[in-house]
């Protein structure tokens, strides 16, 4: 049948403190709805975290007005490394999250008001002519606030989730293919080079630099697709020198942005065709793995400047944890979305300790 890419699922935020990282993305982002609160070895990922098997505590949580989650990441068997430098833009990994808003100025008169750090001196406009302002959480992580109207349902909170990321590369015509060809993003929105206005604010901003944004021509299809909705990623490149490695000398789920993750179903047709392209799944855990409360098939590959992008086909998932109900999508049509109120449903999980 193919495979099928249903949207972001979610974008792992590794930290040296998962409860303050949550309760700051719950208030600041409205990520209040849990989907699995775990805490566990992680013997899959060796490959990226010096050879051994560490442990660490996660949590994915939602913005069920829409948009993906975040997988707020922290090692329990040794301590978080943060990186040493501000990322910039251009630099080699995750660079900046997009998180979606239906009013990006008021917003930002929110936000302001509340003295969060906000990098932008206004609203700006972005390549794709969107208003949008940058705002860095308090571990450095700095975040593209932008417009978007399409949305799951609306709710009190001003901000909706994650809508995509800026990912750094070093050879913009070489990386481009991964994005178009295995993961979907084939449609160019913007293709442009120089110095750009609504990145002044942002560090590593004021640097010429090649910004492609791109977006699926075709409409998601999956489990979850209603609630993720449309989303963007930005290529970067720096116009003059390369970008510095983010985790050079660090592991994966260290401080910052630790991967991407795509909802797919058809995981074996995928890594066929992730083979073919030049990029094998360096992870793969092969069949269900328990996540807590939830439960999947995940993968990983490497960009052509190894960047991590991550595969969960999604197998078990709670809606309504208080009542004990629990999705086998095993026993579902491949690729269907589920219902609309069945995903509301997810309101009802809440944190536990926050």
């Amino acid at each position: 049948m193919g495979y099928l890419i249903g949207g972001i699922q979610q974008l792992g935020v590794g930290t040296p403190d998962e409860k303050a990282s949550c309760i700051w993305y719950k208030q600041i982002f409205g990520m209040a709805n849990p989907i699995f609160q775990e805490a566990a070895p992680a013997p899959y990922m060796t490959k990226y975290t010096g050879g051994k098997v560490q442990s660490r505590s996660a949590t994915l949580a939602v913005n069920l007005q829409g948009g993906s989650g975040f997988e707020i990441w922290q090692y329990t068997s040794r301590k978080t490394l943060m990186c040493d430098f501000q990322v910039e833009p251009g630099d080699l990994g995750i660079t900046l999250g997009k998180i979606k808003t239906p009013d990006v100025d008021y917003l930002f008169a929110i936000m302001r008001e509340e003295g969060l750090d906000i990098l932008s001196s206004q609203v700006q406009i972005s390549p794709d002519s969107k208003k949008c302002f940058y705002i860095r959480d308090p571990w450095k992580n700095v975040f593209q606030i932008i417009e978007d109207q399409e949305y799951f349902q609306r709710g009190k909170h001003p901000s909706g989730g994650p809508c995509g990321a800026f990912i750094g590369v070093s050879d913009m015509d070489k990386s481009l293919p991964f994005y178009k060809e295995l993961l979907g993003y084939d449609q160019v929105i913007s293709d442009s080079e120089g110095i750009f206005e609504d990145f002044q604010a942002v560090p590593g901003g004021d640097k010429s630099c090649r910004r492609v944004i791109l977006r699926p021509s075709k409409p998601a299809q999956g489990p979850f697709s209603p609630m993720f909705g449309e989303s963007t990623l930005e290529l970067v490149q720096f116009s003059e020198g390369k970008g510095r490695k983010i985790f050079e000398g660090r592991f994966w789920g260290d401080g910052g942005f630790i991967h991407l993750c795509f909802d797919v179903v058809g995981m074996k047709d995928l890594e066929e065709q992730a083979a073919s392209l030049g990029h094998p799944f360096t992870v793969d855990s092969e069949d269900s793995f328990n996540m807590g409360e939830a439960a999947g098939h995940f993968t990983y590959v490497e960009d052509a400047d190894g960047t991590l992008i991550e595969f969960v086909e999604t197998h078990k998932i709670p809606l309504m944890k208080k009542w004990n109900w629990y999705l086998d999508l095993k026993k579902r049509s491949p690729g269907k979305p589920l219902p609309r109120w069945m995903l509301k449903m997810m309101k009802t999980n809440k944190y536990k300790d926050l």
